[in-house]
C-alpha cells in the first residue's frame, strides 16, 4: 500500500514506487487493483474489509476451478481437496496477495478457453500478466491452443491485441520514463532471489541456489520440458510433430475445413492438460518459488494427478505430502526436496497422461461447447 500510496500521490516514475518490501516489481494493472483497494479500505487500514473483498475472490475464484472441473467430466471426489488447503485460504484470506489476483485470472482464462471465447480469454490473460509475470507460464501452451483454435491469422491479431492491451495499462507511466525502464522494473527477468525465502531448492544450498550455472541449468530444463509437450502432446490436434506444425502452419495454404477439424480438438480437456502443465512445468524450474506460489499450484495438483489415471489414494495422499510440505515454514531441506519431487511428478502426470480423446465431456456440456 505504501507503493500505492506514491502512486496516487502523482509519482508515475516506476523506479520512484518504493516501499517498506522495496522497489515496486509488479506491472501496472497490479497498481490499479491495489489503488482501488486503498481507497476501499481506508487507506489500506481497514484490514477487516479488505478480507472480506479477499474472501469473496477466493469464492469466486474456487467457482471457476470446480467450473474447469465439471467441463472435464472430473469425478465428484476431485473436488474434495480443492476446498480444504489451508495454504490456499492464507494467501487469499490472510496474506492479501496479489496472486489471488493473478490465480483469478489464470483461473478464467483456463474455462474461457474451454468455452471457446478466444477473444475473451487473450484479454483475461493478459490483464493476469499484468498483475504479475508469474501468468506467463502457460504462454506457450495457450498460444498453441489459440492458433490451432482460431487459425494463424486471428491467433496473431489475438496476440496483437494482448501487446496493445499491455501497453495501454503501461501508459501512465511512460511519460517520464521510457518503456524500457518500465519494463526493466516490471518484469524483472534478472532479479535475484534471496535463498532464505525459498520454498523449492533449499536442499540445494545457497552457493549453489545463488549460482548462474543452476539458473543456466533450470533454463535450459524449462526449454527441454516445453519443447517435448509441444512435440508430443501441444501440436497433436494439427500435427503429428513440432515440424510437420512449423510446415503445416507456416508454409501452406490450409482449407477452411482443414481449419475447423482441428479447431474441433481443441476440446475442454485438452485446454486444461495443456495450460496447467505448462504452468506446472514452469513451477517446477522456477529459480525459487515462494509461499505465495502456491496459488498457481494447489487447485491444479489434483487434476493432473488424476489424468495420469490416479485414483482416490494416490491422488489425496500426494495432495496431502504436498500441501504438509507448503506448511512448514521456514522451509527445510526435505521440505523443498519435496515439493521439487511432488512437482516433478505432476510434470510426468502430464507426459504420461491418455489421449484427450478417452475423456468424454457430458452431453449438456458438449452442447453449449458447440
Amino acid at each position: 500500500m505504501s507503493q500505492v500510496d506514491y502512486f496516487l500521490a502523482g509519482e508515475n516514475r516506476y523506479s520512484k514506487l518504493t516501499g517498506p518490501t522495496g522497489p515496486l516489481v509488479y506491472p501496472a494493472f497490479h497498481v490499479y487493483i491495489y489503488s482501488a483497494l486503498y481507497y476501499v479500505t481506508d487507506h489500506g487500514n481497514d484490514i477487516m474489509r479488505a478480507q472480506i473483498i479477499f474472501a469473496v475472490l477466493y469464492l469466486v475464484t474456487l467457482s471457476l476451478v470446480i467450473a474447469c472441473y465439471r467441463r472435464v467430466n472430473a469425478p465428484p471426489w476431485l473436488l474434495i481437496p480443492l476446498v480444504l488447503s489451508k495454504r490456499l485460504h492464507s494467501i487469499f484470506l490472510l496474506r492479501l496477495f496479489n496472486d489471488a489476483w493473478a490465480a483469478l485470472a489464470f483461473w478464467a482464462t483456463v474455462y474461457l478457453l474451454q468455452r471457446r471465447y478466444w477473444q475473451s480469454a487473450a484479454t483475461t490473460w493478459t490483464l493476469g500478466v499484468g498483475i504479475k509475470m508469474t501468468m506467463l507460464l502457460p504462454l506457450p501452451a495457450m498460444a498453441l491452443i489459440l492458433v490451432q483454435g482460431t487459425g494463424l491469422e486471428d491467433s496473431i491479431f489475438l496476440g496483437v491485441w494482448t501487446i496493445l492491451l499491455q501497453a495501454g495499462m503501461a501508459f501512465p507511466f511512460f511519460s517520464r520514463e521510457t518503456g524500457f525502464q518500465y519494463v526493466v522494473k516490471a518484469f524483472d527477468f534478472g532479479r535475484r532471489f534471496m535463498f532464505k525465502w525459498t520454498v523449492n531448492w533449499r536442499f540445494v544450498g545457497e552457493d549453489m541456489f545463488s549460482s548462474r550455472s543452476f539458473a543456466s541449468s533450470l533454463l535450459v530444463l524449462h526449454v527441454s520440458i516445453l519443447l517435448y509437450f509441444i512435440h508430443t502432446r501441444w501440436v497433436r490436434p494439427s500435427s503429428s510433430g513440432l515440424g510437420e506444425f512449423l510446415k503445416k502452419w507456416i508454409t501452406g495454404p490450409m482449407s477452411e475445413k482443414e481449419g475447423q477439424e482441428f479447431s474441433r480438438k481443441i476440446t475442454p480437456v485438452f485446454v486444461m492438460d495443456a495450460m496447467l502443465a505448462s504452468m506446472v512445468a514452469g513451477l517446477l524450474c522456477a529459480r525459487s518459488l515462494h509461499y505465495q506460489f502456491y496459488a498457481y499450484l494447489g487447485w491444479a495438483t489434483p487434476y493432473l494427478l488424476w489424468r495420469a489415471g490416479g485414483g482416490p489414494i494416490w491422488v489425496l495422499a500426494n495432495w496431502a505430502v504436498q500441501e504438509y510440505c507448503w506448511l512448514v515454514y521456514p522451509s527445510t531441506e526435505l521440505s523443498s526436496a519435496i515439493v521439487v519431487v511432488e512437482l516433478a511428478i505432476q510434470v510426468l502426470c502430464a507426459l504420461v497422461s491418455p489421449p484427450v480423446d478417452h475423456i468424454s465431456r457430458p452431453a449438456k456440456l458438449a452442447a453449449k461447447t458447440r
